[in-house]
């Protein structure tokens, strides 16, 4: 027998579903990620949104897009720590995924099989154009996939990856407009003929 409640019709009314935000950096990913954990706040849903600690560029402890937009959010060493903060939680937002661990996968299933509504923000490839972390996983398993795009800074055309300024190649080396550069496909391969003819 189950009881009338307000509490039961919620259950009953909630969907899980992953949806994952990608694209080069400077894309909107970040701005895309706040504007709808923002949405389900006004419409009263419980939202958790979290972030990798290792990106403390704008805040340590908000989400902040590049045209500051900001949100509060929890940071953590590892995927399995968003488990343990969203079990009453309507809505769940990462950002950055692409520095999270490989169970982030598992761990946005998990979520959603439990009806929470994840929603992730994160880069698909590198700066050499090789995709990033947990994201072709996640792409692979979201219900919704939205891929943004910024413009090439060389051409005005829509970018289509990340290109790094900056002489370093390790892979995670988290910086802003002094070290990467949104650029076409185009543009991109030009910069890295560019870059062969001068080393």
């Amino acid at each position: 027998m189950v009881v009338f409640s307000e509490d039961h019709i919620q259950e009953t009314r909630r969907r899980g579903r992953i949806e994952v935000i990608c694209g080069s950096m400077f894309s909107g990913k970040t701005e895309e990620l706040i504007r709808r954990l923002k949405r389900a706040k006004f419409a009263r849903q419980r939202v958790e949104i979290f972030k990798p600690a290792i990106d403390t560029r704008y805040s340590e402890e908000e989400v902040v897009s590049h045209d500051s937009n900001s949100i509060a959010s929890t940071p953590i060493d590892s995927s399995a720590s968003i488990l343990l903060f969203s079990s009453d939680k309507d809505v769940v937002g990462i950002d950055e995924a692409q520095f999270f661990d490989e169970g982030l996968v598992d761990v946005c299933n998990k979520l959603a099989d439990n009806g929470i509504r994840v929603i992730v923000a994160g880069l698909d490839m590198d700066f050499r154009r090789v995709p990033f972390g947990p994201i072709p996983a996640l792409l692979a398993i979201a219900d919704e996939v939205t891929k943004v795009h910024a413009i090439c800074v060389k051409c005005g055309n829509l970018a289509y990856a990340t290109h790094r300024i900056t002489k370093s190649e390790k892979r995670v080396l988290l910086g802003e407009k002094a070290d990467y550069e949104p650029l076409c496909r185009t543009c991109y391969m030009e910069a890295l003929k560019e870059e062969t003819e001068n080393k």
